[in-house]
């Protein structure tokens, strides 16, 4: 079935049937933003922030979706959503992910926003992003010209900035399926639907593992041996670049990353 294209305004937008034409498409028009769900893209679009080219409507390619297992390894398509990330058995293997996607605005985001979504705009709060670094995780990217695989400390480059060429489309992301265990704390002015003031995910197995989020340019891994448990909170704070913003002061996000630590210590070690 071949490829449609409509117009949105001024917006043409693609919408392949596979993943051959979707990159395919890409590369004959570079400057098309890959579209799913949509929850970051059409709030740019909305207050004008953005008017690409084209729009590259993702929705249709089934290769996209869904997760697998295998060699120890979990393989999320770039399509899964944020509900899906909190089924079973997938939020059994995955707990951070499944805790960090419950935080994630209402039904509506949540059914439609995605883990693809989310590293594209690469923002230092995305919310899938800490437990993702704690886990190991590996980004899949793939163009005309082939695939490649970037740790996810390599794809993210910048507040929203990331390492994906101008014909590149992200496929995916792999992850460890080992058994430590991890989880994902949130500050933020209310309980849902609100960018993180400060966001953390925790993962201990061989060492302890902190992902920071919304304290920096980016999402920052930091690790310590297990039995430097105590000092830890206190490594996770001096490791974060945080800002003052409307949302809150740098002091405060560091003290919050001291407090999260040590509750998600207190949940991973018990």
């Amino acid at each position: 079935m071949k490829e449609e294209a409509t117009t949105l305004g001024a917006v043409d937008v693609l919408t392949p049937r596979t993943l051959e034409e979707a990159l395919r498409l890409k590369s004959e028009t570079p400057g098309a933003v890959p579209i799913q769900g949509g929850t970051d893209v059409m709030v740019e679009l909305n207050f004008d922030r953005a008017r690409p080219r084209a729009l590259l409507n993702l929705n249709e390619v089934t290769e996209l979706r869904g997760w697998t297992r295998a060699n120890g390894r979990i393989s999320l398509g770039a399509g899964l959503t944020y509900a899906e990330a909190m089924e079973q058995p997938l939020a059994e293997l995955l707990p951070a992910l499944a805790e960090a996607a419950r935080t994630v605005g209402g039904p509506q985001i949540r059914n439609r926003g995605t883990v693809g979504g989310n590293l594209g705009t690469a923002s230092p709060a995305g919310d899938a992003l800490p437990p993702l670094l704690v886990s190991g995780a590996e980004v899949r990217v793939a163009s005309v010209r082939g695939e490649r695989t970037l740790p996810l400390q390599e794809f993210l480059v910048g507040p929203k900035q990331n390492a994906l060429g101008d014909d590149e489309l992200i496929l995916g992301v792999s992850v460890d399926a080992g058994a430590g265990r991890e989880t994902f704390l949130k500050v933020g002015p209310r309980n849902a639907m609100v960018i993180a003031v400060v966001s953390l995910a925790v993962r201990a197995d061989r060492e302890l593992l902190a992902a920071i989020g919304s304290a920096g340019p980016v999402t920052t891994l930091v690790r310590a041996p297990l039995d430097e448990a105590v000092s830890f909170p206190e490594q996770v704070a001096a490791a974060a670049s945080p800002i003052d913003d409307v949302r809150g002061t740098a002091a405060y996000r560091r003290h919050a990353l001291r407090v999260l630590t040590k509750r998600a210590l207190e949940r991973c070690l018990a």
